[in-house]
């Protein structure tokens, strides 16, 4: 490798919107991000699913149903 030219991995703290505060390693000293997985909906259990219930009746009833061979 060649000397240098390479930039320097040091430790690094990574803040998120909601408070919390990651260390670990990278080239960039300190980042902000705005959700984490202490935050994230999908992470802490409070995530919305689309509810698609009732599509294949709604496109039977669009479309009629389906005609067997």
């Amino acid at each position: 490798m060649k000397k240098d030219i390479h930039p320097k991995y040091e430790d690094a703290a990574i803040a998120c919107a909601c408070g919390n505060v990651m260390n670990t390693r990278s080239t960039v000293k300190n980042m902000s991000v705005n959700t984490c997985s202490k935050c994230h909906p999908f992470f802490t259990g409070h995530a919305t699913f689309i509810d698609s219930a009732g599509r294949i009746e709604q496109f039977r009833k669009r479309y009629g149903a389906a005609k067997e061979a």
